[in-house]
């Protein structure tokens, strides 16, 4: 393998989006859903993505489901550059590589099928033998805690049996990613989290990479990656550790990192630049163990330099600081393993 490759944004990723722009066109305007997102997502990770409405983070779904095409950069789904497919190749990409889960529960299942029918359709379609399907469907079915709906139709299941088949359905040709839209936003808060569970199952014990658009902060808590997008860019991100008792299976203390992506960009949270009255430019002071943000005088703030340290902001909170080694010392054993 060459050295080019090797140097490759997110090389050894499952997935990985290298500046990625989407820009539509409505009614003569343009609406710029991405704008050159980064994001990388390695094999076996179990990751929330949030934000709000408009921030990109469907338009990110979309296009790593195969069913949209970015207008620049690149994306790589378990080697495949999807930027560069044809249509016969998205469908085979589809069929075999991603698997997807709507948000609403009557887009997942066929309603005149069984709920062993709907999860055997997929193989079916790619060519599994008989014998071979009945097998996966039953494993499938069974590890996801709802075997009894072998034999029912969509309408004589609930809402949370349904979408447990649908994960089903998704990973039936034993796809290399889940993705999952808002699939707990049509639930109950009991239901969801045994949705939650299954998802958490196709992680662990069935070996999918899943990735979950959510706004359920009950979904995102239970999760050890939280990717946060804004404005079409990845913003923040919020790792948790595994609790100390060994198991894996709770999550102990979160830290939020802001992103610094490649373009050396980073978006400070409105609430911090508010409280410090910043606003359209800032001066940054590097120090031997961080950097410092200061309010431009001319917005009406007085910047200080010469705090203690140059950790502080003054009395009147006029700067942030960005400081690695009160971070890393703070956090480092809840950032190691968690991703």
């Amino acid at each position: 393998m060459t050295g080019t490759t090797h140097s490759q944004y997110g090389h050894g990723a499952l997935i990985a989006c290298d500046r990625l722009v989407r820009i539509y066109q409505a009614e003569g305007i343009e609406v710029q859903a991405l704008q050159g997102l980064d994001l990388t997502v390695d094999k076996g990770e179990l990751t929330a993505l949030v934000g709000a409405s408009g921030s990109g983070k469907s338009t990110l779904m979309n296009i790593l489901a195969g069913l949209d095409v970015p207008t620049a950069g690149s994306v790589r789904v378990d080697g495949h550059d999807l930027a560069g497919m044809s249509a016969r190749q998205r469908l085979a990409y589809r069929r075999s590589t991603v698997g997807f889960i709507w948000q609403q529960t009557g887009r997942n299942l066929l309603p005149y099928l069984t709920g062993a029918q709907n999860v055997e359709l997929p193989m079916r379609l790619a060519g599994v033998s008989g014998q071979a399907r009945r097998s996966r469907c039953a494993q499938l079915l069974e590890a996801l805690g709802v075997a009894h709906c072998g034999p029912r139709r969509p309408d004589q299941m609930s809402g949370g049996e349904q979408q447990r088949v649908a994960i089903g359905v998704a990973i039936a040709n034993s796809p290399s990613v889940l993705l999952a839209d808002e699939p707990t936003g049509e639930l109950d808060s009991v239901t969801a989290a045994t949705v939650l569970g299954s998802l958490r199952t196709a992680n662990s014990e069935l070996g999918v990479t899943v990735l979950i658009v959510t706004h359920d902060p009950a979904v995102s808590s239970m999760v050890r990656r939280v990717i946060a997008i804004r404005d079409g860019r990845t913003s923040t991100e919020t790792l948790r550790a595994a609790a100390g008792d060994g198991t894996g299976d709770d999550l102990g203390h979160a830290v939020e990192y802001a992103v610094l992506d490649r373009a050396g960009r980073l978006q400070l949270p409105r609430e911090m630049t508010e409280a410090l009255g910043m606003r359209d430019r800032v001066r940054l002071e590097q120090n031997p163990d961080h950097i410092g943000v200061w309010a431009d005088s001319a917005n009406g703030s007085e910047a200080s330099g010469n705090e203690a340290n140059g950790n502080e902001a003054n009395g009147n909170g006029h700067a942030a600081s960005l400081d690695s080694a009160s971070q890393d010392s703070a956090s480092q054993d809840t950032a190691e393993g968690a991703k």
